[in-house]
């Protein structure tokens, strides 16, 4: 046989070989810097949370995760940027609660919160403390919900954003209370506090880990807690449901999401990193130094979750009448 011959046929035999080697070496994820985009200003706690996983993340998967803050309209800037960038894994979006009422809030955000993303996985969740500033008569939430119908719609409470975790846990007491209040919108979490410390704001709901050192320092005064559980942070304070709200549960939780059309690979691949990460030690006692609980979960379980938090939240929007406009 011609050693010509004979060097094409080698070559052609090796190819099935060499293919398969090659596809490999050419889909490896990542093999650049991963954008993450968070939809508030930096200093809020889904920042917060976003930086405590980032780094964590970038070790375990060999590459920098670099946080990039896109505050504004409720975080759909941010959201809209990811929605339509490329489904290949390295534009990613950290949000929390806002996620799951864009379609509520904003008509015509320019995506679709549900079809255009693909959950990768659950992050966090914390706590929030409703508090007001001492210049209010309120000392307990029953006196709270007194003095709010005495000031029929008047009194002030800041949210950094419609849509946002805080804005929904001020609507859910509008809701179960029967009270009202005016709703003062704030574009980061630093600028509502620093209101709302000076006396220009009489009440907020918001990051314990943010609020507890006013309330340690007379600033604000503590009244409740929003979830179902006492607070470890602040365990002598009431739930809002120990104080006569009855069913009253609400918190900030934080998820991971690519744009949708992401190669499930990848997902997978972000998803099992992301859950090693949540249960490595040293990370937990981050977020519980940061009185944030870490909430596990894969893909399948983002989504679950997430359908049942628009379940809820919408209609008590819808009922309230909060809108975004």
């Amino acid at each position: 046989m011609p050693t010509r011959r004979r060097a094409l046929l080698a070559a052609a035999a090796a190819l099935p070989l060499a293919a398969p080697a090659a596809l490999r070496a050419q889909g490896r994820y990542p093999d650049r810097p991963v954008r993450v985009i968070v939809p508030f200003a930096a200093g809020g706690i889904i920042d917060v949370v976003a930086r405590l996983v980032n780094e964590p993340l970038a070790r375990a998967l060999g590459q920098p995760f670099v946080i990039e803050n896109q505050p504004g309209a409720g975080s759909t800037i941010g959201a809209r940027n990811v929605a339509r960038a490329r489904p290949d894994g390295y534009t990613l979006l950290f949000n929390g609660a806002a996620h799951s009422v864009i379609p509520a809030l904003y008509k015509d955000a320019g995506f679709d919160s549900v079809a255009d993303f693909m959950p990768i996985g659950l992050v966090g969740d914390q706590t929030f403390l409703a508090c007001v500033h001492p210049g209010v008569p309120a000392r307990d939430v029953p006196t709270l919900l007194s003095w709010l119908r005495e000031k029929r719609g008047q009194a002030t409470f800041a949210t950094t954003g419609v849509g946002a975790a805080s804005h929904l846990a001020g609507e859910l007491l509008k809701s179960l209370a029967n009270v009202d209040f005016t709703v003062v919108t704030y574009r980061g979490t630093p600028a509502a506090v620093t209101d709302f410390i000076a006396g220009r704001i009489d009440f907020m709901i918001d990051s314990q880990t943010l609020l507890a050192p006013f309330v340690a320092d007379g600033k604000a005064r503590a009244l409740a807690v929003t979830t179902t559980h006492r607070s470890r942070m602040l365990p002598d304070l009431p739930t809002f449901a120990e104080a006569g709200v009855t069913g009253y549960r609400a918190s900030s939780f934080q998820a991971l999401y690519a744009p949708a059309g992401t190669p499930a690979q990848i997902v997978a691949t972000l998803s099992d990193a992301l859950l090693k990460v949540l249960a490595d030690p040293a990370v937990q006692a981050s977020f519980e130094a940061r009185g944030v609980d870490t909430l596990p979960g894969d893909s399948a379980a983002a989504s679950r979750f997430l359908a049942a938090e628009s379940a809820k939240w919408v209609p008590i929007l819808e009922r309230t009448g909060a809108t975004a406009g």
